[in-house]
């Protein structure tokens, strides 16, 4: 999977968030829709653009940020 098939920024587009590519459809989204519950195949249905490659696409592309440690740290309540 080469996520930079599917994954894109442009500073035209949603401010320049990750965004699958070819739409206004962000990463974001995507897992905000995830942790809400939704399914694939929900999330399918109300955005033809978006193929199941394409949500794979935004999965792999989290990994290799987390990987090259472009993430927040959790931080514990004091």
């Amino acid at each position: 999977m080469n996520w930079q098939d599917h994954i894109v920024t442009d500073n035209q587009v949603l401010l320049g968030k990750p965004t699958i590519k070819g739409t206004r459809i962000s990463v974001e989204l995507v897992l905000e829709l995830f942790s809400a519950g939704w399914t694939e195949k929900q999330i399918l249905e109300p955005y033809p653009t978006v193929t199941a490659e394409s949500l794979r696409a935004v999965f792999a592309y989290l990994k290799e940020c987390i990987q090259q440690e472009l993430y927040f740290p959790i931080l514990k309540p004091l």
